[in-house]
Formats: C-alpha cells, structure tokens, sequence
C-alpha cells in the first residue's frame, strides 16, 4: 500500500486512517505495509497534535510485528511537542529512543523534515533536555579519486567562472523561472506563419471556444461524479485505491490536466498506454509541486538561491567554491527549517498508469460535439470526440486513442496561433539548481531524476543511495558544469530557417514540409471492393508517409517556436545523465544535442575574443562541417577554406539569392551559421579581438574504438584510430573497406559468385555503420541489416543478390576488424562471456567507473501487470519487483557497448571539469566536445591529458576485482560450480599490446 501523503493527508487524517485500519485488518493485505505507511499517518496526526490517536497508529504497527523506526519517533516527538505534553512523556519517549538503539542526534541528522517539524521536534527535546544543541553540520569530504586529485586539491583553486550579470538580474531571472515553475505550464507564439484570419478560421475559432467550456463543465462533473461514488464504498475494492490520488488537488487541476491532453492530441492518435503516462505523470507533478509548497521547502530553496548567485554574478566577491559544495556550505548555515529533500514521494509506475488511465476514461467518455457541428444539415445528436481503436505496429496490437475527424477539422480551421507546454520542457531561465546528490537539483520545482532510466526501475536508484555521496561528487559537479553553460539564439540564421519552414519547408534542408505538401491518397472508385491490392497498398503508403510528415513537422515546429520564445535571452540546459553515465539536457525538444537546424541556431551566451589562432579553428571547423576534405590535415583544410573565401562569404551575405555553396554540405546550416561568424570576424579591423560566441568543435575518431585501442594497447587499432601521431587523420572505416575488399578478391579468384558480383561496390560508405556499431555490440543480424541498406542506395547494385551480398559482406566486415583490432575483439569476448556467466548465475551486472559512479544494468524478464479498464487491458512492464531474474541475453550482449559507453563519458567528465578548473567553457554531445575558437587548443590538450590518465588507470583489472568481490564467494568450500568456472573467467583479464599511451598527447587526429 502507498498511502498519499500531501492535502489528502493532511487535511483528512481521519481518511487516510480508515485506508489503514482497511488493510491492517486483512492478513493478507497486512503483509504489503511497510513501516512508512504507518509513519505517514501518524505524521498527520502529529501534525494535528492529536497524541491519542497517533498512539493508536503507533499501537496498530507494533501490532504489526514492526518497530519504530527514527520517522516514527520524529512523529510522536512532533506531535508532542505541538501538543504540549508533559515532561514526563516526553521524557519516557526519549528514553525509548536510546532504548531501541538511536540516539537524539540522528533525529537531526538523519530524518527529513517539513514545514516547522524540525522546530517543533526540538521545541520537545528541549523541554527534557533544556541545553539541547543541534549536532553541527557534518564537514565537507572530499573525493579520493586518483583521477581528480588535482582538481579537488585545495593548493590550485580556482574562483567559478563569473557570468556576465549582476547579483540583481540574476534574481530576476529566478524569479521568472520560479513564476514559469509554479504556473506548470507556458503558453508562446507558434513559429507557424499567422494566416490571414478568414471568416472560417474566426467562426472554428468560436466553435471550439464554446465546446471546450461545454468540455470542462463535462469532465469536472464526471470527475465529482466518480469521486462521490468512490467516496461511498467502503471497501478497497475496484478504483476506491485510487481516491486519495484524486483529492490530491483542486478538481479544476485534474481538468485543465485533461484539456491539455486534448488540445494536445495529433489527428493521428495516440497509444492509450503513452496518454496514461503522460496524465499519470502531469498529476505527479502537480502534486510535488503542492508539497513543495506546502513544506516551505520551496521558500528555502529561494532563500538559499538568493545567497547561492553571489558565486556566479561578476558584482560579487568571488567565491573558492565549486556551485555543489557553495550550496552545501549555504544550507548548512541555514540549520533550521524544512529539508531540501521531500521524504519518499515517489510513486510506483503501475499506480501512476492506472491514475492515468482512469482520468483518460472519464476524458473519452465526457467529451462530446454535436455531430453537425461543421455540417448544419446533418442531425445534432452528440458523439464522442475521442474514439479507442486498435491499431497493429509491427506485429504488436496497440490500443490508439483517436480524434474525431471534426475535431481535427475544427483544430486545423481554427488555425490557432500559441502552444502549450510543460515548464520542464523549456530551457532555464536562470543558472540551475546544483546537484548536490541523487535527489537534488536541476529545475526549481519541477522534479528531475539525476539518472534517467526504464519506467518502473528501481534498482539504479538503490544503488546511488547506497553509495557514498562523496563518491558522487565527481559526477555531480561535472553535470553543474555542463548546466552552468549559458546559451542565446543565432537569430540572423533563426529567421532564416523560420522563412524556409513557413514556405512549404525543404527536405533537403531537414525542414519538414506541412501536410499540404504530402502525396496525395488514390481517389476512390465508389466502392471498396473495386479497389486494387496495389491502390490499397498506395492508400496505406499515403496514411503512413503522412504519419511521418506529421511528427516530423510538429518536432520542427516545437524546436523552432520554442527557439523564437528565447531569442531575446539568455538560458541554461540543466543536465542529468543515463544508467551508463552519459549525460543529456532535461528540455528534451530544443537543446544541442538536436540536429543541424537546432545547433545552428545555438550561440555561447558568453563571447570569447578570436585570439591569434581563433579565425584559423574557425575555418577549419567549417570545413569538418561541410564533409569535404575528411582524409586531408588540418592544414590544408585550413587553405581549402582560404580559396573558397568567395564562396563562404556569399553563403553568408546572400544565403538564399546567391550560388548556395553551403545547400550541398554535410551539416547545411551549422555551415551557413560558420560562413557568417566567419564573414564577420574576417571583415573586422582586427579580427584577433573579434568576440565570437560561436561553439567549435572537436570529435573523437570513432571513438569507442578509440577506448578499446588505449584498454588492449592494441598498435594496429591505436593507428588506424588515431591514437598514434600521424601526419593525416587515418580513416579506419576505409581501412576496413580495404580489408574486406582483398577478402573479396582472393574468393572471386577462387570462383565465389557473391565475391565476383560484388566488385566495385565495396566503399567507405557500404561498411561505415557497421564498423561504427561493432563496438557497440551490434549483432551480425543487424550488420547484415545496415549493409543492404546501403546496398539498396546504389542504384546499380543488381537487386536479386542483395541478401546474400549483405550476408557475405557482414561476415568479412567482422572478420576484418577481428583482424585489424585483435585485442578489441578479446576484451570484447572477455566481457561478454563474463556477463553470461554473472546473468545465468541469476544476478545483474554491475561495475563501478573510474569516476566512482555505480552502474547496474536494467535489463530483467520482466512479468507484465495487467491493468483492467473499461477501454481494454493494458500490460504494463515494471521492474519493481525485487525477485526478478536477469534477461541473460541482453544482459550479455549489452555488457561490452555499455562498459566502453561508460568509460566514454568518464573521459567527457573529466575534460569538462579539468576544462572548468582552467576558465573554459565546455559542453559535450558524448564524443563531440565543444569550446571557444579561442580556447579550442587547450581544450585539445586536457581532452588527450584525461584520456592518458584515464587508461594509465588499470580499468579492466580493477573491473575484475570489483566483480570477482561481488559475486564470488571469498570461502573456497562454499563455491558452486557456477562460480569456480566465473571466477577463472574473471581472474583470466585479456593481455595487453605494445602500444604507448603517451603517444595520445602528440596526435593530432585523436579528436579533431
């Protein structure tokens, strides 16, 4: 059972103690209490100053066989200390404290408070205890790690960088990100061109006005309705477990949650299970958002960001602080009030499904529009505009909820001007909260998990409460690092890209056409038994290529609106990070790891002067942009970019009226952003001292293979990765094409077919994805896969051998890279069989980075709950269940990319926050780093510094240890089978090569 607490709670203790008599009273049922649920209704009592019946609460779970725990005695302790109790029960509750093994200090150390609880705890305390103090705050540790002795050494700190506002506006701005926060959602202005406003589109515009105060008044009394009748029963049968989840809050909540949903909706439906979701979660947030309120813990939060900014305004005196350890220091000389972290509030995902799709029902079967709403002369009987259809997707049945076709009519008449979305989805208007452990940060309100992972997982959670925080730091500052970068519009190439996109788009500029331009479907011939299977066939293309355009176009749409909402600003992208480590922003529509038209359109907030060598990185970063010149040094990347100067700077003066150079690149438009920062820079008097806000770029060369080189000190993969200084970049996907390629040769001679039809089609481009993917696990099948894709593009590629090409090339791919990268495939080998082994024991796989965060893979054979409802069932997978069994297979086959993804994103963190220490700015897409034109060279040099250290490291031999500790028995007596054989294969780590890792420092093509 999960009892709610938050308004219900509070304002109706007698309620959520009838549900826990219900279930204490049932054997059964008595089994699924956990001593919180007990705690939280006691806590309302408390809260209350009701002793008498919190002692009856207190009664029930001692009944229970439970004992109280430190939460429990906070509550008694509360509750006296509003209720005035005498001295001699205070002083017996005490005593039983000690008794049962705590000591008074913990209360303050480790329960979590709201409102005036703490007060009030000691309030009590002190009427025993008089002298009574507080413990003091606990002091900062300080990470251990190898890797960052140097950066937490208190000899070379560094002052934050300051950002270009004062103290002032940097209040402001918190102050509107709070207003946007609190009001949940944000209305702005669609990019899409405002039309003419026609008579149709005024009078649709009425119309659905109209309906949608017809729609509110239907779902708020449904709503009543349902809650009235809940109210009634006095079992916890049915949907009466969801009735505290409905008192949460104010009635008219839930319904402009529903609204939204509707507004929202595409003509093309949704799945049923994705609309539970999203209506289950909106609730969730609301109701954190209440608590928050309601604890006062937002109150704190504003007080200690007030304090905070003085580190970051450039009016203040700078501070020896990194953001996470400045708002541990400012929230332990705050002492009193309410925690910063709420006490477990989290709700289980089937909960959150079965709210959601009980509040979907009542949406499908309240919303009604007369039938000839856009046909007078039809009948005006009402019918649903929500209608739930089955759809197939692959071989799957997926329940769609689907608008009625007058609904989108009306919606597409009406032609409205403004959007709607989530706060959470749009960038910060102020610097981010710091992460300061797995439970705070980010978003002011809006509740962010620091690592993101499958609905209903648990278990990576477990595992960061479990581990010690100090072991945390590294990760949670390289995260405030990447947050604490301040961003604005590039609003000349914005403009652009708005005008194409109101002009029909351009799919060759990845700007999504609208729906006017999408293949017209076959006309009808009457009667449907006339139509041929390939008209159907043709129909069904039709529908489906309208989907895409549909979703494509609406992405476009959101990124570019929300674009143009910010162009004005300056904002922030607060960061968590996936189970393996490798780290996203939080808004997920617009931010920079979006596609070319999304970088474009982003600029540094902060503007650095080019510097002598700025111009230079410039052009040659366009270059590397463009595609051209891959296999050429940098030099003559640099002079190509010199003879084609006409060129860029008609890009840049003439984008759409002059030859368009920058239309036939790569990445077009962060090419035409590039030829006019470099336009400018080259017409000023002294480009040198030209401020440039743009973002260079440095990728790694194919970079997983880059870490399994360094980890099997392989010669031959370390060359053919650019790990060695080379005086050109080597190009290891053409290296592998030419592997393959000779294969092909010596089976031609020797009569192959396959090998003989093959000749003259084996390219870079053929074998390049699966190259790139090898590395991270994936299968033959899937090799197979992308090659007759590629096979499929070359039109004159004979059609009737594409599968057996496509088999025969997959299988010298491999081979060639088994050749090639010897050592790889060993550690590969080497970490997949011991994920076999570790998943047939009936365990997970976990491991630890170099960075000190713990790692547990997510993937379980997961038992689908079944939720009924009057729409369908719905299967919903959840992994809360702590008896589960590992899924071997994936468990097995993910182990290799994800270890090298992890390590990865160990050697982002630690040249963004080596980057931090040295005053650059720095943000990463994974393996693409970028910085200033200005600071691009020592960027370089962390970035090769970090790699060194982080493979000096003895990275597969610590992993050995950590897992030989974990799942083998120390005692040799009491090994099974099982664990002899897992621990030879662990114990057996893959020998190294020859290869010298200080050759990294003097490549130039590591990452270029």
């Amino acid at each position: 059972m999960r009892c709610v607490r938050g308004r219900s709670c509070w304002k109706q203790p007698e309620e959520a103690e009838r549900l826990l008599l219900l279930y204490h009273s049932s054997p059964m049922k008595r089994k699924l209490l956990t001593i919180g649920a007990y705690n939280i209704v006691m806590r309302s009592w408390a809260r209350k100053g009701c002793l008498h019946r919190l002692n009856r609460v207190l009664s029930m779970l001692e009944s229970a066989g439970l004992r109280p725990n430190l939460d429990s005695y906070a509550a008694v302790l509360e509750c006296m200390g509003r209720g005035q109790a005498c001295t001699k029960i205070i002083w017996r509750c005490v005593q039983q404290l000690k008794q049962d093994g705590f000591h008074v200090d913990e209360l303050f150390q480790k329960c979590l408070f709201e409102g005036d609880e703490k007060e009030t705890v000691l309030r009590a305390i002190r009427i025993v205890q008089p002298d009574y103090q507080l413990p003091p705050a606990p002091k900062p540790q300080t990470c251990k790690s190898a890797l960052l002795n140097n950066f937490y050494s208190k000899e070379k700190v560094v002052s934050y960088p300051k950002l270009d506002f004062s103290v002032q506006e940097l209040r402001e701005r918190f102050q509107q990100q709070l207003e946007m926060e609190l009001n949940s959602t944000i209305t702005i202005q669609s990019v899409e061109s405002t039309k003419p406003l026609t008579p149709q589109a005024l009078r649709a515009r009425k119309q659905l006005a109209a309906l949608r105060a017809q729609w509110r008044g239907a779902i708020l009394q449904a709503l009543q309705k349902a809650k009235h009748n809940m109210s009634q029963k006095r079992t916890m049968s049915g949907y009466n477990s969801l009735y505290p989840y409905l008192c949460l809050l104010p009635d008219e909540e839930y319904v402009d949650i529903m609204m939204q949903i509707l507004n929202t909706l595409s003509p093309q439906g949704e799945s049923l299970s994705v609309l539970a979701r999203e209506l289950g979660s909106k609730v969730y947030d609301r109701y954190l958002t209440q608590r928050k309120l309601h604890s006062r813990q937002l109150e704190k939060v504003q007080e200690i960001y007030q304090d905070y900014i003085h580190l970051l305004a450039k009016d203040s005196q700078p501070g020896e602080y990194l953001p996470r350890e400045y708002w541990e220091k400012l929230v332990a000389e705050a002492g009193y009030g309410p925690s910063l972290r709420l006490k477990d509030c989290s709700w289980p995902y089937v909960l959150l499904m079965r709210l959601g799709v009980y509040l979907l029902e009542i949406l499908v079967h309240s919303v009604k529009v007369p039938r000839n709403t856009l046909k007078p002369r039809l009948e005006s009987r009402l019918i649903p505009v929500l209608y739930h259809i089955y759809s197939f997707r692959s071989s799957w049945q997926v329940g769609l909820i689907k608008p009625h076709p007058i609904f989108s009519q009306l919606m597409s008449d009406a032609a409205e001007t403004t959007l709607t979305f989530s706060s959470s989805v749009m960038p910060m208007l102020c610097p981010p909260i710091p992460w300061t452990s797995p439970h705070f940060g980010a978003f002011v309100l809006s509740d962010t998990k620091l690592m993101r992972y499958v609905d209903g997982a648990f278990q990576h959670q477990q595992l960061l409460d479990q581990c010690p925080q100090v072991n945390l730091h590294p990760v949670l500052d390289a995260l405030n690092q990447l947050g604490n970068c301040a961003w604005k519009i590039n609003q000349p190439v914005l403009d652009i890209i708005i005008s194409i996109f109101n002009d029909k788009g351009n799919e060759k500029l990845d700007i999504p056409p609208p729906l006017s331009e999408a293949p017209k479907p076959p006309v009808s011939p009457g009667n449907s038994s006339a139509w041929h299977k390939s008209q159907k066939h043709e129909l069904l293309l039709c529908k489906k290529k309208a989907a895409e355009m549909h979703s494509l176009r609406m992405d476009a749409l959101y990124k570019l609106s929300i674009a143009n909402h910010v162009r004005d600003k300056v904002f922030w992208f607060p960061h968590n990070m996936d189970f393996r480590g490798r780290t996203y922003p939080c808004p997920p529509y617009f931010n920079h790891l979006g596609n070319d038209v999304t970088r474009a359109i982003l600029l540094f907030a902060e503007g650095r002067p080019l510097g002598p060598k700025g111009l230079d990185w410039l052009k040659i970063h366009l270059i590397n942009l463009t595609g051209l010149k891959k296999k050429n040094s940098l030099q003559e990347r640099l002079d190509y970019a010199n003879e084609i100067m006409e060129e860029i700077l008609d890009s840049a003066d003439r984008p759409l009226t002059g030859r368009k150079w920058w239309m036939n690149t790569d990445e077009p438009w962060q090419v035409l952003a590039c030829c006019m920062e470099i336009a400018q820079a080259s017409r000023s008097p002294d480009p040198a001292a030209f401020v440039s806000h743009f973002p260079v770029h440095q990728d790694g060369s194919c970079n997983g293979l880059q870490h399994y080189a360094a980890l099997g000190r392989d010669l031959i993969g370390a060359i053919s990765v650019n790990l060695m200084p080379c005086s050109v970049p080597q190009d290891v996907y053409s290296a592998v094409a030419q592997q393959v390629e000779e294969f092909r040769k010596k089976d031609a001679a020797e009569g192959l077919k396959i090998a003989q039809v093959l000749e003259g089609f084996i390219s870079r481009k053929v074998v390049k994805q699966t190259v790139m993917t090898v590395v991270y696990g994936v299968t033959r099948y899937g090799g197979r896969l992308q090659i007759e894709k590629r096979l499929k593009e070359i039109d004159e590629f004979p059609e009737e051998y594409l599968w057996e090409a496509s088999h025969y090339l997959v299988r010298q791919v491999f081979n060639g890279i088994k050749e090639m990268f010897s050592a790889t495939r060993d550690i590969q080998h080497w970490l997949t069989e011991s994920a076999k082994l570790i998943a047939q024991s009936g365990q997970t796989v976990e491991w630890v980075t170099p960075m000190g965060l713990p790692i547990v893979q997510p993937y379980y054979r997961v038992r689908s709950t079944v939720l009924n409802s009057n729409m369908q069932n719905l299967s919903v997978k959840s992994s809360a269940n702590t008896n589960q069994k590992p899924d071997t297979v994936k468990q097995k086959n993910a182990f290799p990319p994800n270890f090298i993804h992890s390590l990865d994103s160990t050697h982002m963190m630690l040249t963004a926050l080596h980057c931090f220490r040295q005053g650059l700015t720095f943000v990463s897409v994974h393996d693409c780093y970028w910085t200033h034109a200005l600071t691009v060279d020592v960027m370089n040099q962390i970035c090769r510094q970090q790699f060194v250290a982080l493979h000096s490291q003895k990275i597969l031999q610590d992993l050995s240890k950590f897992m030989l500790k974990k799942y083998c028995s120390p005692s040799k007596d009491s090994r099974a089978p099982w664990q002899k054989k897992l621990m030879e294969q662990l114990s057996n780590v893959p020998e190294t090569g020859e290869f010298n890792l200080s050759k990294v420092m003097d490549s130039t093509y590591f990452f270029s």
